[in-house]
């Protein structure tokens, strides 16, 4: 099943990064000489998606920028002599196919996922969030979807037990390999509740069903809409899924993290 669509929710603001993102987006931090956002750009074409939905607020038009034509900054380094430098920032704005979409207000990652659904349509998706970076030689996303049939898929890895507390959890209930059939999903359990070690990461591919599951299922009690809250009320009609990703992930979403993975890939 052809899946050639991928959802990025990028319209939360950095907090943990302050002052560095007061007015840099987080998403444009860099990992050696690239955005975090273009390394899962490109994790998502090199997985075979063709159109990119970014769903933004207001202030990270810097994004929108950096995967826009620059014919003023090509035309300089090519009079320069840097073909180098244009070879790397050429081919950008021809990766895929860009869309952009508003999150008005801060309702949650299921909320920005639901402002994506008009540019979705019925197909199914990818939705990979922004500080999930896998390095691996099979793409995290081509992972998943190698193992997509119509149902649900989320990526998980094992988390240690002192780290269990900090993530969305699967209680698995059937086995083949590293695919496991989702039993239940429990939201930052404590390490004595845990079900399991295999903790969710900010990948998925998701059925069309799951915007008027997002719909019904109930707001946190901050009153946000969760994507996981989603997936557990599409549970009800059918299956959901996890597969344990491959590769080294590193969470690029607080500095020490950043920094390991600049140095990684700097290796």
């Amino acid at each position: 099943m052809k899946i050639r669509k991928v959802v990025l929710p990028v319209a939360g603001v950095g907090t943990r990064f302050l002052p560095a993102t007061k007015v840099v987006p987080k998403e444009l931090l860099p990992i050696a000489d690239k955005p975090v956002i273009q390394y899962l750009v490109e994790e998502a074409v090199l997985s075979g998606i063709e159109e990119i939905i970014f769903v933004i607020s207001k202030g990270k038009e810097l994004i929108k920028d950096h995967f826009s034509h620059h014919p003023e900054l090509e035309a300089l380094l090519k009079s320069r002599g840097k073909e180098y430098l244009l070879d790397k920032v050429n081919p950008i704005h021809k990766m895929a196919n860009f869309k952009y979409v508003y999150q008005d207000e801060p309702l949650g990652d299921g909320h920005a996922v639901l402002m994506a659904e008009k540019e979705v349509g019925d197909e199914p998706f990818v939705v990979l969030f922004g500080d999930d970076i896998v390095k691996n030689d099979v793409p995290a996303t081509k992972q998943l979807i190698e193992k997509f049939t119509g149902e649900s898929i989320l990526a998980v890895e094992r988390v240690p037990k002192d780290k269990i507390s900090m993530y969305g959890v699967i209680k698995p209930i059937n086995q083949d390999g590293k695919l496991y059939e989702v039993g239940e999903l429990i939201e930052k359990p404590s390490a004595e509740e845990a079900p399991s070690d295999l903790g969710i990461i900010g990948k998925y591919v998701c059925p069309p069903e799951i915007f008027d599951a997002i719909k019904q299922s109930k707001s946190s009690k901050d009153g946000e809409l969760r994507l996981i809250d989603g997936f557990m009320k599409l549970m009800e009609s059918q299956k959901v899924w996890a597969v344990e990703i491959d590769g080294e992930r590193f969470d690029t979403g607080n500095p020490a993290g950043l920094a390991a993975a600049s140095i990684a890939y700097l290796q």
